[in-house]
């Protein structure tokens, strides 16, 4: 999958949420509420082919499934989250059919069953836009970190989870965003601009598919 975050980023400043100004309290920022059956402001974005995002209700419970075959498309909400408020991302998610895309440095192994990323939207700057993915990698082992081979040191790949974690089962996942910002971008920032979803496999070729429960900031 050409990497499309930059394309992303022109889009971010449409229909746009402002967290501290939805009601929402100040100690937890929804995100995600797919559990609820709430996809309200969240966006599709297609790039190569069409991955399937749709609401689906397993023992009881709403969950988001992600379905690719040899596609890649994103599902982003635009919003804004204030990161000394809620520096703390929360996401649940489950691999369904894994995927090995080959070298995950190179292009054509870029794809992955599944991957959260955050935005710091540079505007009119747009070689200013940085970005974080959290990714369920096949080659990499957990924690390690490298540059995204498109858009380079800007996008900052990190496994949090690896080819040894099974499928069929659900990870609750933490991150403080503000650190990981600062550790891997070495920027102190407050805001970030968006959150996106992604389960590609155009590179490769092949198909992958993943459910993501619900996703929210919260304080430290």
């Amino acid at each position: 999958m050409a990497y499309h975050w930059v394309i992303l980023n022109g889009l971010l400043l449409t229909g746009m949420v402002l967290a501290d100004s939805a009601g929402i309290p100040e100690q937890r920022v929804n995100v995600g509420m797919f559990s609820q059956g709430l996809v309200s402001g969240w966006q599709h974005k297609e790039f190569a082919g069409n991955t399937a995002y749709r609401l689906l209700n397993i023992d009881d419970t709403s969950v988001l499934e992600a379905v690719s075959d040899q596609s890649a498309s994103a599902f982003y909400l635009p919003i804004r989250v204030d990161l000394q408020q809620t520096p703390v991302l929360n996401w649940s998610w489950l691999k369904r059919q894994p995927i090995d895309p080959g070298n995950e440095n190179e292009k054509s192994g870029d794809d992955f069953v599944a991957r959260l990323y955050v935005i710091k939207d540079g505007g009119l700057f747009f070689w200013k836009t940085r970005a974080i993915n959290y990714v369920w990698s096949y080659q990499h082992k957990k924690q390690q970190v490298w540059n995204n081979p498109f858009a380079g040191s800007n996008a900052k790949m990190l496994a949090q989870r690896d080819e040894s974690d099974p499928a069929q089962q659900w990870f609750l996942e933490s991150r403080n965003v503000a650190r990981d910002f600062r550790n891997l971008h070495g920027e102190d920032i407050r805001y970030i601009d968006g959150v996106a979803i992604m389960t590609d496999s155009d590179n490769s070729g092949r198909s992958a598919a993943a459910l993501y429960g619900d996703i929210y900031f919260s304080a430290e």
